[in-house]
C-alpha cells in the first residue's frame, strides 16, 4: 500500500475549535502550546484538528478574523513542535454528524454546498503553501450511504476548486456510515495525485462505547471486558447499538478478539486503497473512558498491529476530554504503553 509520509501517527485534538462552547475561553484554553510538545514527545508525527464552520464564519457566511487567529495560532504551535497538521471540517452548514447540532439540508442545497466551497477555498489560499505539513480533510463523517452520490459529486468539486490554490496539498475522502472503514470502496472521486482515503474505526462498538449516554439504547451502566466473546458482544451490540456488530455474528460464538479480527475488518478498505494507488488513512480511532485503562489498551494492541499490517497512517481519537481522553489522569499507568501501542 502507498504510504502517507509524516502522517503516520497522530492524535485528535477533539473539543478545542470543534463539538465545544465556542467561547474565547475554550479556543484559548483548552489544548495550550505545551500539548503540542507532549503530543511530540509520545512519538507523533501529526495531529488531526477538528474545525466547526462557526469558528470560520458567522450565520450569514461572512468570515470571522479572529477565528483564522486561532487556526493560525494552532498551525504555528504544529510547527514549531515539528508536528504535521490534518485540518478537518467538522461541521458546514447544512450537516453534522451529531444530529443534536440541528443542521440539515447540505447534500441537496447548492447554496450550501457553494458555503463550502467558498470556505475550503478560503482555506487553501491561507494554508496551501504549507505543503508537506498540512491536509485538508473535506467534512467528517458523512452519515448515510444515500448521501454518497451527492458527496462524490461535492468532493469532487470541491477539491478541483483547492488544487487551484494547493496543486499538491494531500486532500482526505471519507465515505458513508461514519467514516466506515467498509464505505471506503464507496468512494468515487476522479484521479487526483494527492487523495488520501479516510475511515474511522470503533469496532466492536459495544466495546469501545460501552455506557456511552449520547446513544439512546444504551443503558449508561453497561460494561463488557474486551475478552467477552463475540456471542456476548453481538448480543449486546443488538440491544444497545442498534444491531451495529460490525460482523461479529460471522465467527463462532465464542471467538474472542484478536489483531485478526481487525486485519479482516479493514481488509476490504485497503484492497481498494492498494487498488487505486491511493493511501489510507484513520482518522479517529478509541475507546471510551468507561473502561479500564488495562482493558482500553489491550484493545489498542490488537488495532495497532493491525494498521502496521497494512502500513495504515491514523489519529487517536482523543488528547484530552470529550469521553476518550488520552492525556486524562485516569490513563496515568498505562500511558507509557499506551502510547507504543498508537
Amino acid at each position: 500500500m502507498v504510504e502517507w509520509k509524516g502522517f503516520r501517527k497522530g492524535v485528535d485534538l477533539g473539543g478545542w475549535f470543534s463539538q465545544c462552547d465556542y467561547s474565547e475561553e475554550r479556543y484559548r484554553n483548552f489544548i495550550r502550546e505545551e500539548d503540542f510538545a507532549v503530543i511530540r514527545g509520545w512519538g507523533a508525527d501529526h495531529v488531526r484538528l477538528p474545525v466547526d464552520y462557526n469558528l470560520l464564519e458567522d450565520e450569514d457566511g461572512n468570515f470571522l478574523a479572529s477565528g483564522f487567529a486561532h487556526l493560525d495560532r494552532a498551525l504555528g504551535y504544529c510547527l514549531a513542535a515539528g508536528l504535521n497538521l490534518v485540518l478537518d471540517l467538522h461541521k458546514t452548514p447544512g450537516f453534522s454528524f451529531d444530529p443534536d447540532e440541528k443542521e440539515s439540508g447540505f447534500f441537496d442545497s447548492e447554496k450550501y454546498q457553494e458555503r463550502f466551497y467558498r470556505l475550503w477555498e478560503e482555506l487553501a489560499g491561507r494554508y496551501g503553501r504549507h505543503t508537506g505539513r498540512i491536509a485538508f480533510e473535506l467534512l467528517n463523517e458523512v452519515t448515510e450511504e444515500s448521501y454518497m452520490p451527492a458527496w462524490n459529486r461535492i468532493a469532487a468539486e470541491c477539491i478541483r476548486r483547492i488544487r487551484v490554490h494547493a496543486p499538491d496539498v494531500p486532500v482526505l475522502v471519507g465515505g458513508y456510515w461514519h467514516n466506515s472503514a467498509r464505505s471506503v470502496k464507496a468512494i468515487d472521486i476522479p484521479d487526483d495525485p494527492h487523495l488520501v482515503y479516510n475511515f474511522h474505526c470503533y469496532e466492536p462498538l459495544i466495546f469501545t462505547h460501552q455506557g456511552a449516554d449520547w446513544i439512546p439504547t444504551m443503558d449508561p451502566a453497561f460494561r463488557i471486558p474486551v475478552t467477552a466473546s463475540f456471542g456476548e458482544m453481538a448480543e449486546a451490540s443488538r440491544r444497545m447499538v442498534g444491531g451495529n456488530t460490525a460482523g461479529l455474528e460471522d465467527f463462532p460464538p465464542e471467538t474472542v478478539l484478536t489483531a485478526d479480527f481487525f486485519i479482516g475488518f479493514l481488509a476490504e478498505a485497503a484492497e481498494a486503497a492498494e487498488k487505486r494507488g491511493v493511501p489510507l488513512y484513520c482518522g479517529e480511532y478509541g475507546v471510551i473512558d468507561r473502561s479500564r485503562p488495562e482493558e482500553a489498551l489491550a484493545w489498542y494492541r490488537l488495532i495497532h498491529q493491525a494498521f502496521e499490517h497494512y502500513g495504515i497512517g491514523r489519529a487517536a481519537w482523543s488528547y484530552r476530554q470529550m469521553d476518550f481522553g488520552l492525556a486524562d489522569a485516569r490513563m496515568d499507568a498505562v500511558r507509557p504503553e499506551l502510547v507504543l501501542n498508537l
